[in-house]
């Protein structure tokens, strides 16, 4: 089995509704991230400095060497960037949600104590803010767990939620296989939290974003003055609010850190975002928890049966009969790269399609073939397919006067005999009428122009009898 990991499709056009409470047009998230005493540096036994995330222009780390430097600019955010940070929120009442390294948050007792006074949720940020890229499974999934264990002692609760930011390929799983947390933020793909599946595991997602963050004023491209991560911050804003009020409400998530937007002339341009946002009716302002426990009882994950997770024999009888009697389409669409994206009437008719396009002319021939004639003696001695009945049906084809029914054979009758293969419509999308019309019209049709048209209405078909089986 070829199969694609990688969810390209998400909500699609029709995302759920957020239902904010209140009937709030947006949600926001602050979030904090809380790293300082938990990055690079040679005191915390790694092997270099930290190179990412500060005011030191092309920074890289230090083999072998403390940097004091960029310890300082480090040093700063928990010194003084944290606090003004903490005055900012506290006096105006606004929720934040922290990202903790659990040992910065063993480094920062007192800043500790401020985040739980405030009442703000401290999420763990992983052990320490280091890369995982390169970390081998076992060790990082060792790391995550003292991670919890440390937050834990740390801060007298156990972390609900979970952000590594420099996360390897493995660091959503092995965080939703510890089953402790409510929350994952460790993706950058949605506006809108959704689930993803684990083993036994329905593991809640709150997408992040590395774009309304204030780590662009330490990467390029990114920000040179406070006005101008204001002016995104309020672009963002105004964007996501005019598409709650027209009633598909979304997630702003805001990224913050201590020694960067704590520095005066950057946070008075997050001041002036949040009087704006603030000047707005219908804002909530949200710990990621909140957002969490919301979107849990709002819209509980339902697992369902996923065409690509099936093995052929399951797939084959399960959607060998789309295509009317011919279950090698079937069995050669398995055989595809299938993911995520065929798991829906639309992404599984692609597939199907795929396989019916890519065989002989003598295979599509034989697909058409095997359909039966409208309204002739199949139908007449209920001989049809159950999906045949139904669509044959739903056009009234299953209630003809003696007149139609005759017009009907002989229209049949003159169509094999010029085309050789029945004539093949998708009769959902059409009356009795429009039918008829079709075959007038279709009937003088030169054979290959015909044979085109009927494939056609084949793949037509087969999207149909999906959509009555998946979303």
């Amino acid at each position: 089995m070829h199969r694609y990991p990688r969810n390209l499709t998400g909500y699609g056009a029709t995302p759920p509704k957020a239902n904010w409470p209140g009937g709030a047009k947006i949600a926001i998230s602050l979030v904090l991230n809380y790293e300082e005493g938990g990055e690079n540096c040679l005191l915390h036994g790694d092997a270099a400095s930290e190179g990412f995330l500060s005011d030191i222009p092309g920074a890289q780390p230090w083999p072998g060497m403390r940097h004091w430097n960029m310890e300082s600019i480090y040093d700063y955010g928990a010194r003084a960037g944290f606090w003004r940070l903490h005055r900012l929120f506290t006096a105006r009442g606004l929720p934040v949600t922290i990202y903790g390294v659990a040992s910065a948050l063993a480094r920062n007792p007192e800043q500790v104590a401020a985040m739980k006074a405030a009442d703000w949720e401290i999420a763990s940020h992983g052990l320490k803010w280091v890369e995982h890229r390169d970390m081998p499974e076992e060790e990082e999934r060792a790391a995550i767990l003292e991670a919890i264990r440390l937050h834990t002692e740390v801060v007298g609760e156990p972390p609900r939620g979970w952000y590594t930011g420099r996360c390897s390929v493995n660091t959503v799983r092995l965080a939703a296989e510890t089953g402790q947390l409510d929350w994952i933020s460790d993706t950058y793909d949605d506006d809108l939290p959704h689930w993803m599946e684990f083993g036994d595991r329905d593991q809640l997602i709150l997408p992040y974003t590395l774009e309304a963050n204030d780590m662009r004023f330490a990467t390029a491209p990114g920000w040179v003055t406070g006005r101008d991560f204001e002016e995104y911050l309020k672009d963002a804003f105004d964007v996501l609010y005019a598409e709650g009020e027209a009633g598909s409400p979304k997630i702003l998530s805001i990224g913050l850190h201590c020694r960067l937007i704590g520095r005066p002339g950057k946070i008075a341009g997050l001041m002036r975002f949040l009087d704006h946002a603030q000047a707005h009716d219908g804002v909530w302002f949200a710990r990621r928890q909140d957002i969490a426990q919301h979107w849990a009882a709002t819209h509980p994950h339902q697992r369902r049966e996923r065409p690509s997770a099936m093995d052929r024999a399951a797939f084959v009888a399960k959607f060998g009969g789309i295509f009317e009697h011919s279950s090698w389409v079937a069995e050669t669409a398995h055989a595809l790269e299938l993911g995520p994206a065929h798991d829906s009437a639309t992404g599984l008719a692609n597939a199907l399609a795929r396989a019916f396009r890519s065989a002989s002319d003598d295979q599509r021939m034989a697909v058409l073939r095997a359909h039966p004639d409208l309204a002739g003696k199949l139908a007449a001695a209920k001989r049809l397919t159950a999906e045949s009945t139904h669509e044959q049906a739903s056009a009234g084809l299953d209630a003809l006067t003696d007149e139609e029914r005759a017009t009907f054979q002989r229209l049949n009758t003159a169509y094999v005999e010029k085309h050789g293969f029945p004539f093949i419509i998708a009769v959902r999308d059409n009356t009795k009428a429009s039918i008829l019309q079709a075959f007038h019209d279709r009937l003088d049709n030169d054979n290959a122009t015909e044979f085109a048209t009927a494939c056609a209405q084949v793949e037509r078909i087969a999207e149909l009898r999906l959509k009555d089986i998946l979303p």
